[in-house]
């Protein structure tokens, strides 16, 4: 049965090694491509494996006709990345569809245009994983790599899918990382500290523009900078609570703190 007691098909097409161990397929990867591709097999959280099936199966009307990803999400971007930005998860008819991080919903839309300006994208949007888009000295990824129902992953399902970001973030070995919203904040400071880094007590709270310097995160080149900005969710970009300068101005001092201004 689906999250929402609806029976989900089984995966069509292809045979799927059952990686239900993160930590463990996580620290067996080398490099960034083997990660992603390690990261789209993963199998580990049943109600959220039952979920992106589930969306890629019935379909929103409007893209009734397309072929849904349906699978985890690998991160998106320059491998050996200075700035690393982090969100929630994929989107169910966003990134869940098209399998690229960030691509084909509107906090997407907001994210690449906000990019581009930055000198970081090569194009203002990102539509499907055949666009041509491109990005220099910067990755995109998430906390959690599937789709969760009412875009609300359960602290287990965040535990559970950590070894991947921890992962990520030794390879691509980033300067900067921004969190974008409050449970990718969160994640990463569990991460961060089951990686090495001496955090205060309390830990620093996540706020729009909070700044952090993480001194000995294990795997970063002289440390680290954590950063915060508002999620470009609809619910903050239709009330203004994050406005594209605000945005900008995020990404800026991201830049600029990587050594990439």
């Amino acid at each position: 049965m689906g999250a929402h007691g609806v029976t989900v098909p089984p995966t069509t097409g292809r045979t799927l090694p059952l990686t239900t161990r993160p930590e463990a397929s996580a620290a067996a990867c080398s490099t960034v491509s083997e990660l992603d591709a390690a990261v789209v097999d993963c199998r580990a959280c049943p109600r959220l494996v039952a979920w992106r099936e589930q969306v890629a199966h019935e379909r929103r009307a409007a893209y009734a006709e397309e072929d849904y990803w349906g699978r985890p999400v690998p991160g998106f971007g320059d491998p050996s990345a200075r700035v690393l930005v982090v969100g929630l998860a994929p989107a169910a008819h966003g990134a869940n569809r098209t399998g690229r991080m960030f691509t084909g919903d509107r906090s997407g839309d907001w994210l690449f245009a906000a990019l581009h300006r930055a000198g970081l994208a090569a194009q203002p949007t990102s539509t499907s994983r055949v666009d041509g888009q491109r990005l220099a000295g910067v990755r995109v990824t998430s906390a959690v790599h599937c789709a969760p129902p009412g875009n609300a992953p359960s602290p287990q399902e965040r535990d559970t899918c950590a070894p991947w970001l921890v992962r990520e973030i030794q390879l691509c070995r980033p300067r900067v990382i921004v969190a974008l919203g409050g449970f990718a904040w969160t994640a990463l400071l569990r991460d961060l500290a089951q990686m090495g880094a001496a955090l205060p007590t309390p830990r620093p709270r996540f706020g729009h523009g909070a700044e952090w310097f993480i001194a000995d995160a294990s795997g970063a080149a002289d440390g680290l900078w954590l950063l915060g900005c508002y999620h470009p969710s609809q619910q903050n970009t239709f009330t203004g609570r994050l406005t594209a300068p605000m945005l900008d101005d995020v990404l800026g001092r991201a830049r600029a703190l990587a050594g990439e201004a």
